[in-house]
């Protein structure tokens, strides 16, 4: 099914990219010189992009500069930029109701996700939400809950794994050791192995560093983000479910860059057939908005009143969004993010028969990774892609990453392959 509820405006009728000024133009260096001068040095920003305006997959800078997004904030905005139905839904739940503590009071928008997100869970019986604002409180709401279900206080991760960088997501976090130099130590009790490597687990962490019986959770990505867009081996989660099984161990799955669409299932593990004790969903949930799950089995989600909460987490305005995300993506745009996916990867394979330097072309769905022989190649594609006017991102050690909204269209995907192309020309490749 091909959907693109997205109209025409003076933003997307016009050729895209569109470079007006040098980049960064003179607006944009005005800004960034005075962001430079006030915040945090530990934002590492990519482009020298000073967004002013975007609908779907075209951002427009303050000096009036287009570029084709094939980042979507990092895989959030799923339903484009500014999709209108998502932007009516904002406004009349702000005119209605902005913030009430949810973790105090019933608040129907809060209630009726929660309604949603257990009809979408992809594992059987009854089933429980909580929810939070970003990713690494789903993961960190799930660090608790694993330890208070199970009673056992051990966790395991994988090499090349992201969940976060607030403490205890940062000590599952294994995609970079950047990330966690500097901050030790971190949480006890976390072993990581080898992503994708059938028995790790049982030769390496159970042979040498921790009883199965001490284990709480295996906390795994159906395919890794940040460490480079890697699909693990086939099978390969389903073992993890029986060691699970075997050990009574919960397997909690983070969907948090993966999930609502972006695979071309509404969760990626459903690409293998595999139930998880726990679901961590994030990023694309509502469209822009701060928001995140954790979707757990009932028997799991126990905890007495009081033992979690958020102050903001499932904020009505959040929820809302939401609401109509989980809508458009039901509504096609999950069918679409695997019918453009595929033929995402057709034109990167093209691109990857006549430049040698591409070394795989891997993902599912809108969630597509290029293999490039080492870092500061991946880097260069990003910085010259960025210049010829696409956005795409570096991810793991030498790839980059392409994850445009679910509302991309063909010609999109052609205009960003043929500035891959061009890119790739430049450099010899």
């Amino acid at each position: 099914m091909s959907t693109n509820p997205l109209p025409t405006d003076d933003l997307t009728a016009g050729p895209v990219p569109l470079l007006r000024t040098e980049v960064p133009g003179p607006r944009a260096r005005t800004y960034i010189a005075r962001d430079r001068a006030v915040t945090s040095t530990s934002l590492a920003r990519v482009h020298p992009l000073v967004p002013n305006r975007a609908r779907g997959c075209v951002i427009e800078d303050v000096d009036g500069n287009r570029f084709l997004d094939f980042n979507a904030g990092i895989a959030v905005t799923a339903t484009g930029h500014c999709h209108p139905q998502v932007v009516a839904a904002i406004e009349a739940q702000a005119h209605a109701l902005v913030h009430y503590c949810s973790s105090d009071w019933f608040v129907p928008a809060y209630t009726e996700l929660c309604e949603r997100l257990v009809a979408l869970a992809p594992m059987p019986g009854p089933t429980r939400v909580f929810l939070g604002n970003s990713g690494t409180e789903a993961v960190e709401a799930a660090i608790k809950l694993a330890r208070h279900a199970t009673g056992r206080p051990n966790l395991i991760a994988f090499h090349g794994a992201f969940h976060g960088r607030s403490l205890g997501s940062l000590s599952l976090t294994a995609s970079k050791a950047h990330y966690r130099g500097g901050f030790g130590p971190l949480l006890p009790g976390v072993f990581h192995a080898p992503y994708g490597e059938p028995g790790e687990i049982e030769r390496t962490i159970f042979r040498h560093l921790s009883r199965p019986e001490d284990v709480a959770a295996i906390f795994v990505e159906p395919i890794q983000g940040e460490g480079g867009y890697v699909v693990p081996p086939a099978r390969w989660l389903a073992e993890l479910r029986a060691l699970c099984d075997a050990h009574g161990i919960l397997l909690v799955v983070d969907e948090v860059q993966t999930g609502v669409g972006r695979t071309g299932r509404m969760w990626a593990i459903e690409h293998e057939g595999v139930e998880p004790d726990v679901l961590l969903a994030g990023k694309g949930l509502a469209s822009g908005l701060p928001l995140s799950a954790v979707v757990a089995r009932g028997e799991v989600m126990k905890w007495e009143p009081g033992m979690h909460g958020s102050t903001f987490g499932g904020n009505p305005v959040a929820c809302a969004a939401a609401l109509v995300t989980l809508d458009l993506v039901e509504g096609g745009l999950v069918e679409q993010a695997a019918g453009r996916g595929d033929y995402l990867r057709v034109r990167l394979d093209r691109l990857a028969a006549s430049y040698p330097v591409i070394r795989d072309v891997r993902g599912r769905g809108l969630m597509v990774g290029v293999e490039l022989p080492d870092h500061d190649t991946a880097v260069h594609v990003e910085q010259e892609a960025f210049r010829r006017g696409l956005l795409v991102l570096t991810a793991g050690p030498a790839a980059v990453r392409l994850s445009p909204a679910l509302v991309v269209t063909e010609a999109q995907i052609d205009t960003a392959c043929d500035i891959l192309d061009a890119t790739l020309a430049t450099m010899g490749a």
